[in-house]
């Protein structure tokens, strides 16, 4: 059986054919602003225009499709319903089951997919999102979050604050890795949850008090993911598990991940990340973990398909192992 699957809920636009064993396509169209951060009329123009092109290269290539799967939400609204009437369009044309993914439940599933993980402890790390998840009956609970901007946004805002282009987080990171004085800077850990926008006013005006853009980023980075693996280990310890996964955008960090791998060999626990290509938004992730929720039972109505930019991984009842 053969998915595919679409995912824009954001800057990155990507399409993806996906079976029961491994991706067999993807095409990635990312939307990069001129200036500043992403405007979500402007990506979700974006994504209307590119669209019907990948498809038709898709359609060039591939003549079996069994399963259109899209994403539901969470993310920007616009580019949501761009997303959403492309895939009602396909599945409606093609007369196949059509299925809306929860975006986060998405980067969980592929991460498990691709990783092998079982019943781990997962960091959800993104632009929008900052969250400790784990699997409790016929949920996944979300067990600590950031009570403000996800960790994602928080690196866009200093990278803009420093002049550097869109996305921010990986400009950040190859600064950090020649920095060499570290600055003190706010660590806000609230039992579970986290706080950053605190972190960011803090590491803007150090950096316009004349500190090297490098000696900011290093800093920062090493607060902001302490305060992630210290969230991390803490529900490690309280659930009693012994598996670490980490997903999404800022997951391709090579920072984060030595941090994260340090606290699970103290803990005796293993750490897993999947491939970089696989830690962004990726259409991929959905194709997959629709392919799942439909073998599972589950197909969405069209009536049943509007957008849900705030959706919760809660929401959704988990039929899978």
């Amino acid at each position: 059986m053969i998915a595919l699957g679409i995912e824009g809920t954001a800057w990155n636009l990507s399409i993806a054919l996906v079976d029961e064993k491994d991706v067999l396509f993807q095409i990635n169209k990312p939307y990069l602003p001129k200036t500043g951060g992403i405007h979500p009329r402007e990506a979700a123009q974006h994504h209307a225009e590119e669209i019907p092109k990948i498809l038709s290269e898709i359609f060039k290539r591939f003549d079996k499709i069994d399963l259109v799967a899209f994403s539901q939400g969470p993310g920007m609204g616009p580019c949501l319903r761009v997303v959403a009437t492309a895939a009602r369009l396909l599945a409606l044309k093609l007369k196949v089951p059509l299925v809306g993914v929860n975006h986060c439940l998405a980067h969980l599933e592929i991460g498990r997919w691709k990783t092998k993980a079982k019943n781990p402890v997962t960091l959800y790390v993104s632009g929008g999102n900052s969250q400790v998840i784990a699997r409790r009956g016929e949920r996944y609970r979300v067990f600590g979050e950031t009570l403000d901007i996800g960790i994602g946004n928080a690196l866009d805002k200093l990278a803009r604050h420093m002049n550097l282009p869109h996305p921010g987080g990986p400009k950040i990171e190859e600064l950090a890795k020649k920095g060499k004085k570290f600055y003190n800077l706010p660590y806000v850990v609230k039992g579970m949850d986290l706080s950053f926008s605190g972190l960011v006013t803090a590491a803007q005006k150090l950096y316009d008090s004349g500190v090297s853009a490098e000696d900011v980023s290093y800093s920062f980075q090493e607060v902001a993911f302490a305060m992630l693996t210290e969230v991390t280990e803490r529900a490690l310890a309280y659930l009693s598990l012994d598996e670490v996964l980490l997903v999404g955008g800022v997951g391709a960090n090579e920072r984060l991940q030595e941090m994260l791998k340090l606290m699970c060999e103290d803990r005796k626990a293993k750490f897993f990340a999947p491939p970089k290509e696989f830690m962004g938004d990726n259409g991929a992730m959905i194709a997959y973990t629709g392919l799942l929720m439909f073998k599972s039972g589950y197909k969405t109505e069209i009536e049943n398909s509007a957008v849900k930019p705030d959706f919760r991984i809660e929401e959704v009842l988990i039929t899978w192992d």
